[in-house]
């Protein structure tokens, strides 16, 4: 239907709301096809090999520099599809155009249809319409482990994966129903689910161990040293779960946690465990709660039948510190959530962080050290800042209240749309106050990890990363991405960052970038580092494992031999596509004429997709679409019923699935799936782009979906675009703005906070979600008309069936011929009338407009295609992984509900794609039989030799000795972390003691150990202050004295120091076993009178009395035996 006739008095308004495109240039081009096949270039990289740009504009990348790559199936890649900064798109040497006809017997599928000729448009070798490339082993990024491929997110509804913890033996996962596990010794095995039973998302999955069902996991810690796995919970619960639980006889059946308690009233947000043991949680309102372990370990002895009084034990220990910093009412930290938490083991600190703020606390006397914003500013008292309702009420009365400037008299069409406009925007201010969506601080701080130096490093919303110190000094900031890091992990020096955009980049201690790449095509939230991997985890629940080495020359290797292995894990599939589009002029249809265009012709296919125009229209139907979708609501009534109508004449109930739909005021795209391939098509997410009035009002412009079929992405487009003869540049801007702007929503099911972010890549560039996919599908009413023909003659030609001269005075195909619309995309030669304009309820040819304007007939609906086939008719394969043929384009004349004709076109699509579980079993026997990876792999074993000062060292009360660590290697650095094996009471007949560990190796609360961890250079030495500090809290003192001075305090006490040693790069440790002894002062006194084992001096051990004023968490007073110096033996 045309639009409604624009009066002079409003043309110069709609000159302003509707930008006139450039003019392009015009360009000749031969009738030839290139036939020339791509050729991929695969470069070899080494660490060293990679650009090492610290700037926003230059990110390093794994693959050439000159090409941004990035993922449409999560698995193969694309060159291209990279929108510069504003230029026209005009080809300029693309592909000309071609008309093709398929090979003699080319016929498909098992019914052997003959495909029709097409029509190839010109400029589809360059810039965002080039044919993206794809590849049976990605060369733009470091080959890795798929330990769970990506899975479909319809499959993921409850289970959806949220955090991964790491050891040298196995993966955890804490998903919203619980927790999974897998062994990283059955990596590399045929997926097959939970305990052999394949399930929906899980298919390919390396085998696993799951959990019974529990609230949403939002946090996990593992425990090594008890050989146990902390979960934090969304209903406050704290879950502890055995690494080692013996597998049942039942594989399938699901392991229970061995003890839990209520921790929180609201998520459990973060877990750590400290220094000494104990494990830190926090949650909503600023609440931080330490949970001692001594408590925990007592209530892990306890029979799982006693769990009810295990977790009461551990409740009734808790300590809430916010209470603890509280005087007077008033906290020294914010009452903002705590997001996340930190333990500082080199300096024995855990940081708190908030959004905008953290808090430092000493891990052994639980004390307040500090509270610093996150410029570094030191805060003294916490200002709450004005609620967002008293923003939104003070913004709202500014912009009500203003003056306003005395305004020229406008025209109906301006005043139309302002009136449109400012509904929306009254709508949108409203909802946005009662949400209080406002926009978010970018220095909102999303993740943080300790660095091997003993540095702190944040990053925030903005992509920048800090460098903080131990006392929170701000040290420096980097930027080398433009959005938000989600999260951190380390490796050695290395420190592996993944953003929001599906990008991990590698960081050396300075902050130097070493390496990037895209490693998923949506949001990395988590990372673990652990045997040998860095694990990935992305927003849709699939779980990747990046080689040590990577990036490396390891990497040519296993990529050169998976490719030759391409036989052993390619398939292919074949599914039938049937697009129907349709203008129906805000009317309704029967059934029988849905049945004759649609329901007739579905048999065969396996999707169904359609789209609609003008299903609603009208200024007061605009004005409130345009307001919804500012507040993310979309449809209508009129448009369910279409829907429901369409779904009734498929046999919705019966034969196909409805996947979804997407309506932007008169326009209309829904999907289906048949029922017997749903398991393989899913991740469907949709896109609008309006283009009507000043590219905002949805009358004009296109409503998208796009879906993963077999593992491979493809994007359907229904358009409205500009109407009127003359209006070809309008018609052509509308296409590139659609082609250019539209974003699909991605994970908009999903629970993660990071899902909703739409990923680019690069910070001048913006990626384009169409350009990506392997198949692109634009139909609609595209209003492209026939020129330089009168409306008899037009008639005449139709009459006499001479479409052939036609189609040479069809604007649609002169614009694609010049490339400036549709580049590089195909249509099948139209052998049908006209489908525009009609008079309704007329049947025939003689239904054409007769009326007084007599609209020249004209092929206004249309359906315009790409695949990746660089050729026409190539051979489907891992290269080129959708090959698309079109077996019917028609319109069904016989329908007259509208004055436009409905017109379906059917496809025959060859899908080339992955088994993943083979390809992961490939991967795995390349590890272990090639020579060379095997070779890497010992180098990786490498440990730098150390010494130490001294094996064993006795303590007096408040004494410190310095043990010395010495690296010996005169090329490498050498990484010391210690640790506390166990620790004992020494026993007065001299018999051995058992010696037991606290939580994650923590140290006795009598032992100070600093710095705990850090980097030894080569031929260096760091020297280590081991100090006894005696420690008793408030509560365990009365009148200064404390309850168990002359019980527990009395005995004396040993701790194993174990000094654990590592390369750079290592994956494997050395460790130095020291003894260290505390002998309670007074009988230190009586054996110094009466020796029995002479003590002797150690070189390089010294000892050193401690100022009591650097332990205010002391309350014994000071005497002679304070300041002793003490001995080595």
């Amino acid at each position: 239907m045309d639009a409604p006739i624009i009066e002079e008095e409003d043309e110069e308004a709609l000159a302003s709301l509707v930008p006139v495109p450039l003019r392009r240039k015009t360009h000749s081009y031969s009738v030839h096809f290139d036939h020339q096949k791509p050729r991929h270039q695969i470069r070899k990289h080494s660490l060293d090999e990679v650009p090492r740009s610290a700037t926003l504009g230059n990110d390093a990348v794994y693959f050439d520099s000159s090409a941004v790559y990035f993922d449409s199936s999560d698995d193969e890649f694309s060159t291209g599809g990279v929108i510069a900064g504003g230029g026209e798109n005009v080809s300029d040497g693309g592909d000309d155009y071609a008309v093709v006809a398929p090979p003699p017997n080319a016929g498909v599928g098992e019914d052997a249809v003959e495909p029709l000729p097409e029509f190839v448009g010109a400029g589809g070798g360059a810039g965002i319409f080039k044919v993206p490339v794809r590849a049976a082993v990605h060369p733009g990024r470091p080959p890795s482990l798929e330990l769970r491929p990506h899975p479909l997110r319809e499959t993921q509804a409850g289970r959806f994966l949220r955090s991964i913890a790491c050891t040298e033996t196995q993966l955890w996962a804490g998903q919203e129903n619980g927790v999974r596990v897998w062994s990283l010794e059955e990596a590399y095995d045929a997926g097959c689910g939970i305990g052999w039973q394949v399930r929906r998302g899980d298919e390919d999955t390396a085998p696993f161990c799951e959990s019974v069902a529990t609230s949403p996991t939002m946090c996990l810690v593992a425990d090594q040293s008890n050989k146990l796995l902390w979960s934090g919970h969304k209903d406050g619960k704290i879950r502890a779960w055995k690494m080692d639980c013996e597998a049942s006889d039942d594989d399938s059946e699901p392991f229970k946690e061995r003890i839990s308690w209520l921790a929180h009233r609201g998520p459990v947000n973060s877990i750590v465990i400290s220094s000494y043991g104990d494990m830190w949680s926090c949650s909503e309102g600023g609440v931080i709660k330490i949970w001692p372990w001594d408590s925990l370990e007592k209530s892990l002895l306890l029979k799982p039948e006693e769990k009810h009084m295990a977790a009461l034990l551990v409740e009734r220990s808790a300590i809430d510190l916010r209470t603890q910093v509280t005087v007077n009412g008033t906290c020294s930290i914010s009452s903002s959530e705590v997001k996340f938490l930190l333990t500082d083991s080199v300096r024995a600190k855990v940081w708190a962080v908030q959004s905008l703020s953290f808090s430092i606390w000493d891990a052994r006397s639980k004390d307040l050290l500090k509270v610093l914003n996150v410029d570094g500013q030191v805060e003294c008292r916490v200002d709450m800042p004005p609620t967002q309702d008293q923003q939104g009420e003070d913004e709202t009365k500014l912009k009500f209240f203003s003056p306003s400037k005395k305004e020229k008299p406008q025209g109906f069409l301006q005043r139309s749309r302002n009136a449109i406009m400012g509904a929306a925007g009254a709508v949108r201010r409203v909802a946005t106050r009662g949400a209080g969506g406002f926009a978010e601080d970018t220095r909102k701080t999303e993740a943080i990890v300790l660095a091997v130096d003993g540095t702190i490093w944040t990053g925030n919303m903005s992509g920048q990363i800090v460098q903080w110190d131990g006392n929170g000094s701000r040290l420096r900031d980097v930027n080398h991405h433009h959005k938000p890091v989600l999260c951190f992990c380390t490796f050695g020096d290395r420190i592996y960052v993944g953003y929001a955009s599906g990008y991990i980049q590698v960081l050396d201690p300075d902050g130097k970038l070493m390496a990037s790449w895209v490693s998923h095509n949506e949001p990395v939230i988590k990372l673990a580092a652990g045997g040998g991997f860095v694990f990935s985890l992305a927003t849709h629940g699939g779980v990747r494992g990046w080689y040590v080495t990577s990036p490396g020359p390891m990497d040519n290797i296993i990529r050169t031999e998976l490719s030759q292995k391409e036989a052993s894990y390619a398939r292919q599939d074949n599914v039938r596509i049937l697009i129907g589009t349709w203008n129906v002029g805000q009317g309704r249809a029967s059934h029988d004429a849905l049945m004759s265009w649609l329901g007739s012709v579905a048999s065969d296919v396996g999707i169904v997709v359609v789209g609609l125009q003008e299903v609603d229209m009208g200024a007061g139907f605009l004005a409130m679409s345009a307001a919804k979708e500012t507040v993310g609501l979309e449809g209508s009534v009129v448009g369910q019923w279409w829907i429901d109508a369409i779904g009734k004449a498929l046999d919705e109930k019966n034969t196909f699935e409805r996947m979804g739909s997407r309506q932007l005021a008169g326009l209309l795209i829904s999907l289906w799936a048949r029922k017997k391939i749903r398991t393989h098509v899913g991740d469907l997410d949709v896109a609008a782009v309006p283009c009507g009035f000043g590219r905002a009002i949805g009358n004009k412009g296109g409503v998208g979906l796009r879906i993963r079929v077999y593992d491979r992405i493809m994007c359907f487009v229904n358009c409205h675009l500009a109407a009127h003869l003359e209006a070809v540049n309008r018609r052509n801007a509308d296409f590139n703005h659609i082609f250019r702007l539209m974003v699909f929503s991605k994970g908009q099911n999903l629970s993660n906070t990071a899902a909703g972010m739409n990923p680019t890549t690069g910070t001048e560039e913006v990626k384009s979600d169409l350009a990506a996919a392997d198949l692109i599908a634009f139909f609609g009413d595209f209003n492209y008309r026939l020129y330089g023909i009168t409306y008899d003659e037009a008639r005449d030609f139709i009459s006499q069936r001479s479409f052939d001269w036609l189609r040479e005075r069809d604007q649609l195909r002169q614009e694609m011929k010049a490339g400036k619309v549709f580049q590089g995309m195909r249509e099948a030669l139209i052998t049908f009338p006209p489908t525009y304009k009609f008079e309704r309820n007329r049947v025939g040819l003689g239904g054409y407009d007769s009326g007084e304007k007599k609209r020249i007939p004209a092929w206004c609906d249309r359906v315009i295609y790409r695949d990746t086939q660089a050729s026409p008719f190539s051979e489907s394969n891992l290269q080129c992984p959708v090959v698309s043929s079109v077996i019917m384009y028609e319109a069904c004349m016989d329908v007259v509900e509208s004055d436009h004709k409905p017109v379906r076109c059917k496809f025959h699509a060859t899908i080339a794609h992955v088994d993943k579980s083979v390809r992961r079993q490939e991967l795995g026997n390349i590890i272990r039989t090639n020579e060379k990876i095997r070779s890497i792999f010992e180098d990786l074993k490498s440990v730098p030799e150390t010494t130490v000062s001294t094996n064993s060292i006795v303590l007096q009360s408040q004494d410190t000795v310095i043990l010395s660590i010495t690296n010996t290697s005169t090329t490498s650095k050498a990484l010391f972390s210690i640790l506390c094996g166990g620790l004992t009471f020494v026993k007065d007949d001299g018999e051995d003691s058992e010696y037991t560990p606290r939580g994650s190796f923590g140290l006795p609360r009598w032992l100070e150990v600093t710095p705990a961890a850090g980097i030894i250079n080569p031929e260096g030495t760091v020297d280590v202050k081991v100090h006894h500090e005696d420690f008793h809290t408030l509560e365990e003192c009365v009148d200064g004295i404390p309850q168990s001075w002359w019980c527990e305090d009395t005995r004396d006490k040993e701790a194993i120091l174990l000094v654990n040693i590592r390369g750079s790069c290592s994956t494997t440790w050395t460790s130095h076993s020291v003894k260290v002894r505390h002998c309670y002062s007074a009988r230190v006194c009586l054996l110094e009178s009466k020796p029995k084992h002479p003590t002797k001096h150690l070189g390089g051990s010294r000892r050193h009395p401690t100022d009591k004023s650097r332990h205010g968490g002391s309350t014994r007073p000071r005497n002679e035996d304070s300041v002793r110096r003490g001995k080595s033996q």
